[in-house]
């Protein structure tokens, strides 16, 4: 039985061709800055993103958190989206590395400028803990992979210098989120102090994010990702995969999002499922499951039973990830056996 994998678009495997990129790869000493293929990736992120510089780094988790040590001190406050991945999904680093404070505002993955402004704190005031950083992640993976609106992005940035805040976007998926809002990632960048990109999600290369932002900001971050135990040697392995991902596997991440769609479409056949469809605009389809239907668990366990993983995000909420791993004709079929599995006993 071939299984289809739909529990993240990180279980993707390089292709051939990145495979022979990697190979083909001209490497140095990344930290003496002497490994060429990172240092083009580096650049060519950071003309792609509109920024002055870029670093890459191991992990998208590890940039979320270099980008903690940056902009805030231990104490600080940072405003994000509800469920966003720095504090749901990354085991309490930014406590225990950065020692900051989160608050949440908003819902559905975004929140506007008012929500922003009410819930930041002033510095030097005596009870509360000064807001020295706003977070966006776009797109949101927990809300479903909600693309966040750029007007929105835009006047939060604004607000944030009018107070000396800093603004950082997680772009993990921001590939996404620009092909399905018919932008550039520059300009989904562009009001933002720093940005990440990860290239081992939808992009579907073996490991990597990249930071970029100002040279002051790219040059602290050196220090951070070192102190992560993120500095490495010969990376332009990895980079060259990176670099390969960029140039081949943008475009079609418009055929992963059709995919979910299908998918959604689907599952709402279902009395069981609750999932507005219409909502799915990028790879991720975020769904309940209705008090008669079986739980989250039961169900991920059925439909590995009949070949589909899939992720419980709550004891009734699934997540299912569309990635370049699978086809269509592969994710029509795992959208009727996520019923099958779904409505059974249901």
């Amino acid at each position: 039985m071939d299984v289809i994998d739909l529990r993240s678009d990180t279980v993707t495997r390089p292709t051939l061709a990145m495979r022979a990129a990697m190979a083909a790869a001209d490497v140095g000493d990344d930290q003496f800055g002497e490994d060429p293929t990172v240092n083009r990736l580096q650049e060519h992120v950071a003309e792609l993103l509109g920024k002055e510089a870029a670093l890459w780094m191991p992990t998208g988790t590890m940039a979320n958190q270099v980008a903690l040590r940056i902009f805030t001190r231990p104490g600080d406050d940072v405003v994000v989206a509800r469920e966003s991945h720095a504090m749901w999904h990354e085991t309490g680093a930014a406590a225990a590395n950065a020692g900051i404070q989160f608050t949440e505002v908003g819902g559905g993955g975004t929140f506007d400028a008012a929500a922003f402004v009410a819930a930041a704190k002033p510095r030097g005031h005596l009870l509360y803990p000064p807001t020295t950083l706003v977070e966006v992640e776009d797109t949101h993976n927990r809300a479903g992979g909600v693309v966040f609106p750029p007007d929105a992005a835009r006047s939060i940035c604004a607000a944030a210098r009018e107070r000396g805040i800093a603004a950082y976007l997680d772009g993990a998926r921001l590939f996404n989120a620009a092909i399905a809002g018919g932008k550039t990632p520059a300009d989904l960048a562009e009001p933002f102090d720093l940005v990440s990109i990860a290239l081992s999600k939808g992009l579907g290369a073996p490991g990597g994010s990249v930071l970029a932002g100002s040279r002051e900001a790219i040059d602290a971050g050196v220090r951070f990702r070192r102190m992560a135990g993120g500095a490495m040697r010969q990376v332009g392995i990895l980079a060259a995969a990176g670099r390969y991902a960029l140039e081949h596997h943008v475009d079609r991440l418009a055929e992963d999002h059709a995919n979910a769609r299908q998918i959604a479409d689907r599952l709402t056949e279902s009395r069981h499922v609750v999932l507005d469809p219409t909502m799915v605009r990028t790879n991720i389809v975020v769904f309940g499951l209705a008090d008669d239907a079986p739980d989250a668990p039961t169900v991920v366990a059925r439909a590995r039973e009949l070949g589909v993983l899939i992720i419980a995000f709550g004891p009734r909420v699934i997540r299912a990830v569309t990635h370049l791993d699978v086809a269509e004709a592969a994710c029509r079929r795992a959208g009727s056996l996520l019923l099958a599995a779904i409505d059974a006993g249901g």
